[in-house]
């Protein structure tokens, strides 16, 4: 079959230019990117663009590159503002017809020449198809639509066209001649087909008013050397061809139809046209324009379809002619008469968004070159999308849970599914012994017997209680002595009382004493527990040892099920539910509890497959991106709330799933709950419940009892732990304490022994200067007692002292003695208050430490020292050496328990003795120092010790001993 020839548009043509360095320089500039990170997309949209310029004309590949380009630059022009002000590029395009160029800075223009071009490769690819085939037929149909879609596009949103190629009025005389061709092509179908004459003349009525149509706009455009002269032959050929057409088969119909008189006039009309169009196709010209996209041959083509179709017209009117004067002698109507024939279109124009559909169009135009880039404000609309999505997930997830909770609740409230172990016989798992039980047995295993650490408490306890007591005791036979000398010399006995001395000591003892009575109370109370629990605990023990832990199980709920008057019979005796009932009864009861069962698996697929649609929904809300939809949407951000409600109608499924599951899961409660009410209806299922039920409380009897014997194992374990710690860091405690009792005691002996020699030695004195030896110590000693605190040693100069006799210049005083530590903590060993620490009280007598002053000190300055200290002191050393003193170097007391600390030895410096002189009581006048030569050097006593001594042996050697009345001191 011959084809028609068909009319296809020339394509654009443009220059090269550049797209990388000035897309570069706005990146730069605008982003405050680096450019060079986005190398390879500029590359990428520079070498598309060389691409499209040597797309094929008469290919689907060069139509698929060209849309590539402008899909591309969609996308561009979304993230880069090309134009004059911004990202300037001069894009020059020659005019399909004129071949004039123009140039401009718009990405407009860019895209409007891309999308010509592709409409003219559309409109050649259709033109060039061999319509003999099927396949080939139905391209060219739709090609031609698509052009003519595209046309489209280019008329309603380029308005001003800077070529004529791309004016309105070009366009649309382009998209007339597109749709009539395909209507054209459609037509060739039906008539290759064989279909009905009347459906033939409306299609080709159809195509003649197309034409029609295109014909002025072709006529028009030729007139201004716009189009080829041979478009206006062609269409003018297919306009009277196709109206010749529309009457022949319009004929054919009316004859059909026994309107014979009407089909030979449409005839004669339709004969009268093929003859205009045969006159038109003979004055084709020889030779067709290159630019006209015509072949050669397209005139003689022409002329041979309007022969043929003139005879088809010439053979149908002779017969018809015939037949109406023989047979129907109907009149023949003139032209005017007759009625319009039909039109019936069959091609409209392919808008742009449907030509590529679904994934052709992300397979054709590719991923975003630049979409890594993305605007801010199109950050701003994701982060609201994405809020829009979280809101959906936590409104999803609160229902979700909501559901399970519910469900939770119910089967809580009904005992399910545990209490259906009652049913089936579940009592004897139940009997079975308790982990937890077994475990409590393990501890009891290898654990030492409680009475030997309470006898090692006790011990520690009498050992503490002694040590108070000798240092009680030897503090009263202290102060007993020192008051019985005072009884007995009078005035002359000048040691300072006791009692002042002691009161820190003493005050200690009654804490330690307090703090170790209340330890006793701790202990009573742990050995208590100890005896209310022993027998208890021995059973524990000795099934654990033996793995009985089964055994004592099993006896301790007969004895409480004894207790209870209920028993708990063995499993094999007690049996089930099931195995007691008849055999009509097992049946009802058996599918009952069936049917729980299975309802009971429904419920817990319905929770794991909300579960998972749940977590499918995050899944597909934490991957779902929107950015590039919102990049092109980006020109109607005004309609962005609408965007996200078609975008979250993507989670819609997901939502009605869960909706579901919610639903179906309130049937299968509601059915449950009658079900199992209808099971716990029977009288055989409410007994076994009832002696569940009282198993259920003997176990728990049993449970809470060595939970209970348990616990006190481990509260006696660490209160003996506690309590041994106690004990040993007391222990430590009063030992120092003792410690620091000897050795006040022991100064307070060597004290009163140089007194008493002192005493003893004035009363035998004798000779002249005895009076006025009286006189200068009377002297010196109220020099010491005076209270004025400006009389500075470095600011009086006082004349050399008298002989005095021979002293220990460094000697320990009590009142510098290392305190011992303070208790540690008593009540319940951490749990009740505890006695006032020794660190807390001031020890005693001591006076606040000061720097050390010299050693090597007058007597005199010694006696000027002003007054540091309001507490009572006494100084010793001011009466001479003592009979018995201790090593210069002795510690007489052992560092409390748990301190890391240094304690001063027994010497004090002079700096401290000068202190304490000026400590003595109001109004207290001592004795007459003894007599002897002073000393020619101040020694401290370290450094002279053995001097002092023996001097002070000679004197006494030959006298009787001064304590020889003291024997409570030995």
């Amino acid at each position: 079959m011959m084809q028609t020839p068909m009319l296809s548009c020339p394509l654009k043509a443009t220059n090269e230019i550049d797209w990388i360095a000035p897309l570069k320089q706005y990146i730069r500039t605008t982003y405050g990117d680096d450019p060079e990170r986005y190398a390879d997309e500029c590359a990428a949209l520079n070498r598309l663009r060389q691409d499209m310029r040597g797309a094929g004309k008469d290919s689907a590949a060069g139509r698929d590159l060209l849309y590539r380009y402008y899909g591309q630059l969609e996308l561009l022009d979304l993230r880069f503002p090309v134009d004059e002000n911004h990202i300037k590029i001069s894009f020059t395009w020659f005019d399909a017809f004129t071949h004039k160029p123009t140039a401009q800075y718009s990405l407009a223009y860019e895209k409007a020449s891309i999308i010509f071009n592709i409409s003219a490769v559309l409109s050649c690819h259709a033109a060039h198809q061999d319509r003999n085939q099927e396949t080939n037929l139905k391209v060219a149909y739709h090609s031609f639509q698509a052009s003519a879609g595209m046309f489209t596009y280019i008329n309603e949103n380029f308005l001003h066209a800077p070529s004529t190629d791309l004016s309105r009025d070009t366009v649309k005389t382009l998209i007339a001649i597109m749709l009539a061709q395909g209507q054209e092509v459609f037509l060739e179908k039906q008539i290759a087909d064989g279909k009905k004459v009347g459906l033939m003349a409306k299609l080709a009525s159809q195509a003649a008013y197309l034409y029609t149509q295109a014909l002025e706009g072709v006529q028009d455009n030729v007139v201004k050397a716009i189009f080829e002269r041979v478009w206006l032959l062609v269409v003018q050929f297919k306009t009277h061809y196709m109206t010749s057409l529309a009457h022949y088969y319009q004929a054919l119909a009316d004859d059909d139809a026994n309107s014979h008189g009407i089909a030979i006039s449409r005839l004669e009309i339709a004969m009268t046209l093929a003859r205009e169009a045969a006159k038109v196709a003979n004055s084709f010209p020889s030779s067709i324009p290159a630019t006209s996209n015509l072949a050669g041959d397209t005139g003689s083509i022409l002329a041979n379809m309007a022969k043929t179709h003139l005879s088809a017209c010439d053979e149908k009117l002779q017969q018809f002619n015939k037949d109406n004067d023989f047979i129907y002698h109907q009149t023949t109507p003139p032209e005017a008469a007759l009625p319009a024939i039909p039109k019936l279109p069959a091609a409209k124009p392919i808008p742009v968004s449907e030509l590529y559909q679904g994934q052709d169009i992300h397979r054709i135009v590719g991923p975003d070159i630049f979409q890594k880039i993305v605007p801010m404000a199109v950050t701003e609309s994701a982060s609201m999308y994405d809020e829009e999505k979280a809101k959906l997930v936590r409104a999803e997830s609160e229902r979700v849970e909501i559901a399970n909770d519910e469900m939770a609740a119910s089967l809580d409230y009904l005992k399910l599914p545990n209490s259906l172990n009652i049913l089936k016989g579940g009592l004897d798992q139940d009997m079975a012994v308790d982990s937890d039980f077994r475990n409590w047995c393990q501890d009891f295993v290898g654990h030492a017997p409680f009475a030997e650490a309470f006898e090692q408490l006790n011990s520690s306890k009498s050992s503490i209680h002694g040590i108070l007591d000798q240092c009680q005791k030897s503090l009263d036979m202290e102060e007993s002595v020192c008051e019985k000398m005072r009884n007995k010399y009078g005035a002359e006995w000048t040691q300072q009382p006791s009692s002042r001395l002691t009161s820190t000591l003493r005050s200690d003892i009654r804490n330690y004493r307090g703090a170790v009575e209340e330890a006793s109370m701790s202990d009573v109370q742990l050995y208590s527990t100890f005896r209310q629990h022993e027998s208890d605990m021995e059973e524990m023990r000795s099934a654990g040892e033996t793995d009985e832990a089964d055994v004592l199980y099993q006896r301790a709920m007969i004895k409480v099920g004894a207790a209870r008057k209920t028993g708990v019979k063995s499993p094999a005796a007690e049996g089930n539910l099931i195995d007691d009932i008849d055999d009509d009864d097992k049946a009802s009861v058996a599918e009952q509890i069936a049917a729980v069962e299975d309802l009971l698996k429904k419920l817990t697929l319905i929770k794991r497959e909300r579960e998972k649609v749940l977590k499918d929904l995050k899944e597909k809300v934490h991957n779902d991106d929107i950015s590039s939809v919102l990049i092109l949407n980006k020109k109607a951000m005004s309609q962005e709330n609408q965007l996200f409600k078609t975008e979250l109608e993507k989670f819609r499924p997901h939502q009605q799933r869960l909706l579901q599951a919610q639903h179906k899961q309130h049937s299968l409660m509601k059915e449950l709950t009658r079900t199992y009410s209808d099971l716990l209806s029977d009288k055989r299922v409410r007994q076994e419940q009832n002696k569940y039920e009282a198993f259920s409380r003997q176990r728990s009897t049993v449970m809470t009892k060595y939970k209970k014997v348990h616990q006190a194992l481990l509260d006696l374990q660490a209160g003996l732990e506690r309590a041994k710690n106690f004990y040993s860091e007391m222990k430590d405690t009063v030992d120092s304490l003792y410690k620091n009792v000897e050795g006040f005691v022991g100064n307070r002996k060597a004290e009163g022994s140089q007194l008493l020699n002192q005493i003893e030695s004035g009363k035998t004195a004798s000779g002249a200067g005895g009076a006025d030896r009286e006189q200068q110590r009377l002297k010196e000693m109220m020099d010491r007692m005076s209270m004025n605190p400006s009389s500075s040693p470095h600011q009086q100069q006082q004349p050399q002292p008298p002989p005095r006799p021979l002293q220990l210049q460094q000697q320990h005083s009590y009142n510098n003695y290392n305190p011992a530590a303070s208790p540690p903590v008593t009540p319940g060993y951490g749990m009740q208050p505890t006695p006032s620490p020794y660190m807390h009280q001031q020890s005693y007598g001591q006076q606040p430490q000061h720097q050390q002053q010299p050693q090597q000190q007058s007597y005199q300055q010694h006696q000027q020292q002003p007054q540091q200290s309001q507490g009572y002191s006494y100084n010793p050393t001011s009466y001479g050496m003592p009979n018995s003193p201790p090593a210069a170097q002795q510690q007489y007391f052992s560092p409390p328990p748990n301190q890391n600390q240094s304690h001063g030895q027994y010497g004090q410096s002079h700096g401290q003795m000068g202190q304490q002189q000026n400590m003595l009581p109001h109004g207290y006048v001592p004795p007459p120092p003894p007599p002897g030569p002073p000393p020619h050097q101040q020694q401290g006593y370290g450094q002279q010790p053995q001097q002092g001594y023996g001097q002070q042996q000679q004197q006494q050697q030959g006298q009787a001993d001064p304590w020889a009345g003291l024997g409570a001191w030995k």
